[in-house]
């Protein structure tokens, strides 16, 4: 497999989608990892492995629709692999391992489907203090988005999964790119006080556009680098509500497609009728409620 990816826009070719079976137990609150899941099984409302399944089907259903070659990794005995987007991440020709939180390592083993097609020297392991998330890595052709959190409390954060050890580790992998940190808000219980990843809080679509929440960064200058780059008409600005349904994290099949959930109603609207792109929605509400969206469900292998 030449793997490819670029951007988070070119036409979409090949894609590991996460996998609903056998998601274990309902989590205690303490043994969750993310706000969102904290909330969720708080409130009583945590996902049914049933809607789970219905959901993910209606988004493999609008991929197969685009000709996209979808792989999925074995299921795993109570182990919850929707998000493979945390699991590995593809930069050009290369896919790099994340060190994802201990408690979710066996998720790498039912991988293997993919990385058994895939050259040796193409896949990067990173050194174990190096943390890194692929929600945290955001393409957008010669620059390379990488949500960090540096303070001093970073081990005290379950939210924190991208330290600055792997910000400078991937440049050393990439040397020709151009690599731009951005620091986030974080927060373990409250998912309006905080983001998890940098793709839920920004997130480029096709035409040099962007979805954007600018409290979801620590420092406004960080936001103001993204101002700079893809200029303010160009930015779509969600609110802090939206931010918590999780917005940003749309998923685009090509510079003109978008998968989008379908209440997302004032963000999928302005990419019809404003930004002239089709927007494909989906039911993944649900599946929001454990931590991620569209986005984080895939781990992307090869674009145009």
């Amino acid at each position: 497999m030449n793997l490819n990816i670029k951007n988070e826009t070119s036409t979409l070719r090949a894609v590991v989608l996460g996998q609903p079976g056998s998601l274990g137990e309902i989590p205690k609150p303490n043994n969750t990892y993310d706000a969102k899941s904290f909330e969720s099984v708080v409130n009583g409302d945590y996902p049914t492995e049933e809607s789970v399944y219905k959901e993910m089907s209606a988004f493999e259903k609008v991929l197969l629709k685009y000709n996209v070659q979808v792989f999925r990794p074995w299921t795993l005995e109570n182990c919850n692999q929707v998000y493979a987007r945390d699991v590995g991440f593809v930069i050009d020709d290369k896919i790099i391992n994340s060190n994802i939180i201990p408690d979710r390592e066996d998720e790498k083993e039912a991988y293997e489907v993919v990385y058994d097609q895939i050259s040796y020297n193409k896949i990067f392991n990173l050194p174990e203090k190096a943390h890194v998330e692929g929600g945290d890595v955001v393409l957008y052709n010669d620059l390379v988005f990488v949500g960090l959190y540096t303070g001093a409390d970073y081990a005290q954060f379950k939210t924190a999964r991208t330290n600055e050890y792997a910000f400078h580790y991937l440049k050393e992998i990439c040397p020709e790119k151009q690599f731009i940190s951005l620091e986030l808000c974080k927060h373990d219980t409250d998912p309006r006080k905080g983001v998890l990843h940098l793709d839920c809080t920004f997130m480029p679509v096709g035409g040099g556009k962007a979805l954007i929440y600018k409290d979801g960064f620590r420092f406004v200058k960080d936001y103001n680098v993204l101002v700079d780059i893809f200029g303010k008409e160009n930015l779509f600005e969600i609110t802090q509500e939206e931010m918590y349904y999780m917005n940003t994290n749309v998923f685009s099949i090509s510079p003109k497609v978008v998968v989008s959930e379908q209440g997302f109603t004032r963000l999928n609207e302005h990419l019809e009728l404003q930004w002239g792109l089709t927007v494909e929605r989906v039911p993944y509400h649900e599946i929001s409620k454990m931590g991620g969206l569209l986005r984080c469900s895939t781990l992307p292998l090869i674009r145009e």
